[in-house]
């Protein structure tokens, strides 16, 4: 089972995803569990403050130090526990990243907010950054759920099925195989005959295809990246 602590201000949006559809069986069936930790409870502030102007002036506001150290060493409670917080400076979230902290039995993460948090605060608490894009949010829990959900898929009985995984964009370099279910023809569009063929060799074949060609049409750095790694493997053979 896999713990994740969430340190932040709005339970609610981290309670919610605690509860919807396969994130819901998976706290139920301990396969992971999903705590907060409220960075206003800790605020000596006695407005419960958790904010305040920033030093040399500039827009918005930016959480207080005080607070934020003392919600992620509540949330440690004296272990050696992984702080990630999300942040731009941080390396951009992979199927590789989630597979290594798909390992770990605990992590906290860590939920910034306003103009971000205290450097004081980061500096004594986090140990790694990680970044879900290039691209602002109004808040850290969003980017949380993103990374919970990404890292889940990878921790075994999430799923159900091994081969849900294994068979996802990314996992080979590529993206993944376009779908299709019933009806056989929808709006004059039918479904390629190779796929109601039976023949899973040739199903197998017709989808491997399929992601290549597909990459190579949409994520062109990732076809190349590819198309390099088989060569390099070529060469070596």
């Amino acid at each position: 089972m896999i713990n994740f602590t969430c340190v932040g201000l709005f339970e609610g949006f981290i309670k919610a995803y605690s509860q919807y559809s396969i994130i819901a069986r998976a706290v139920k069936n301990q396969t992971a569990q999903i705590n907060f930790v409220n960075i206003r409870d800790f605020s000596k502030d006695k407005h419960k403050n958790t904010d305040d102007y920033p030093y040399g002036g500039g827009a918005g506001m930016v959480m207080t130090a005080q607070p934020v150290f003392d919600a992620v060493n509540y949330a440690k409670e004296n272990r050696d526990i992984p702080v990630i917080y999300f942040s731009p400076i941080g390396k951009t979230l992979n199927s590789e990243i989630a597979k290594k902290y798909a390992e770990y039995e605990n992590l906290i993460l860590l939920c910034g907010h306003y103009e971000g948090v205290d450097q004081r605060a980061l500096d004594l608490t986090v140990t790694e950054y990680i970044s879900i894009g290039d691209y602002i949010l109004t808040g850290g829990e969003i980017a949380a759920v993103v990374f919970m959900d990404s890292v889940l898929r990878y921790c075994e009985g999430f799923l159900g099925n091994a081969q849900s995984s294994s068979e996802e964009s990314f996992e080979n370099g590529l993206l993944e195989y376009a779908q299709y279910t019933r009806p056989e023809v929808f709006n004059g569009l039918k479904v390629p005959d190779v796929l109601i063929s039976g023949n899973h060799a040739k199903i197998n074949e017709y989808r491997h295809t399929d992601s290549i060609e597909i990459t190579k049409k949409y994520r062109k750095d990732l076809y190349d990246e590819y198309i390099s790694t088989i060569n390099k493997n070529d060469k070596t053979k």
